[in-house]
C-alpha cells in the first residue's frame, strides 16, 4: 500500500457528497474519512442505504473512503466490510467510574466485536484525544494490547500527542506495532486570562500544520525513517473556522512537500 492523503469532512456537513469529492480531488486528496453521524451526508440508521451510494459517488471524483468516523455497530462492521473500507475510526472517553474501570469495560465491548470485525475484514482504529479520553500513546498502547490486532489498531494524532506533552518519537515507537493511521493537525496552548488573574487559565487553539506544537517535519522524517505507507489524514480543525478551505489547502500542500508526495 502506498501512502495516502485524505481529509476529515466534518467541517463541510452542508455540501452534497459529490461537492465533497470535488473539493477533496480539487485540493489533491486522495480520499476522506466521513462523519457517518446525525445531520451529514450519511446517518447512522440509513447507513446501508447512503454509504454505498456516498462511496460510488466520491468514486466517480476520483476519491475513496479510507475511513469512516462512526460508531462500530454491527451495521455499519458488516456495510464498511461489504463496501471495503478498512477503518471505523473511535476515541475513547473517561467515564465517571474512572480511567481503569473504562478500559476495562471498553476492552470487554471490543472484544465482543472482533468476530464482526474479523469476518468483514475491518478495524476500528481508536485515536488518541486529549482531554477526558484515553489520551496518550502508553495509554492507546494499554488498551489495545489485550485486543486482536486483525481487528483493533491506533490511530496516531500528532496535535493530541504534543498537547499532552508527549514526544513525538517515543509516541510513534510505543504505538508503531499498532499503527493503522495517522492524523495531522496541528495546536497549540493558549491563556484565557492575563497575567494579572489570581489562577491562570488554558485552552487549545487549533492551527495550521506550520504553527503548532507538534512538529510536521518530524513527524514525515519519523514515519519516512518506519517506512509508513499507510493513510495520513488532515482533520480540517481549526479555532478560525471561517478560514478552513484555505487553511487546508495550504495544509496539504505543506503536508505533501514533507513526504515528497
Amino acid at each position: 500500500m502506498s501512502l495516502q492523503f485524505s481529509v476529515f469532512t466534518k467541517p463541510w456537513k452542508q455540501l452534497s457528497i459529490a461537492d465533497l469529492g470535488h473539493m477533496a480531488h480539487r485540493l489533491g486528496f486522495d480520499g476522506i474519512e466521513l462523519p457517518v453521524r446525525p445531520g451529514f451526508q450519511v446517518a447512522p440508521d440509513a447507513i446501508a442505504r447512503d454509504l454505498p451510494l456516498a462511496q460510488q459517488q466520491l468514486r466517480d471524483c476520483g476519491i475513496s473512503i479510507c475511513s469512516v468516523a462512526t460508531e462500530p455497530t454491527p451495521a455499519a462492521i458488516a456495510v464498511c466490510g461489504m463496501m471495503g473500507i478498512p477503518i471505523i475510526r473511535v476515541m475513547v472517553g473517561i467515564e465517571p467510574d474512572g480511567y481503569m474501570a473504562t478500559e476495562r469495560w471498553t476492552q470487554e465491548a471490543y472484544r465482543s466485536l472482533q468476530p464482526a470485525l474479523l469476518d468483514a475484514g475491518v478495524k476500528v482504529g481508536v485515536q488518541n484525544h486529549n482531554g477526558n479520553h484515553v489520551c496518550n500513546a502508553m495509554g492507546l498502547r494499554h488498551l489495545l494490547e489485550p485486543l486482536d490486532p486483525e481487528a483493533f489498531g491506533a490511530v496516531w494524532d500528532v496535535a493530541h500527542n504534543a498537547l499532552n506533552g508527549e514526544a513525538l518519537d517515543i509516541g510513534l515507537d510505543i504505538l508503531w506495532p499498532h499503527l493503522i493511521m495517522v492524523n495531522l493537525k496541528n495546536a497549540f496552548w493558549r491563556r484565557r486570562n492575563g497575567p494579572e488573574a489570581e489562577v491562570a487559565s488554558w485552552e487549545v487553539y487549533w492551527t495550521t500544520g506550520r504553527q503548532g506544537l507538534a512538529s510536521w517535519p518530524l513527524t514525515a522524517t519519523l514515519l519516512k525513517q518506519r517506512g509508513y505507507s499507510g493513510v495520513v489524514c488532515l482533520t480540517a480543525e481549526y479555532t478560525d473556522e471561517s478560514r478552513v478551505d484555505r487553511l487546508i489547502a495550504e495544509d496539504i500542500a505543506f503536508a505533501k512537500s514533507l513526504f515528497g508526495a
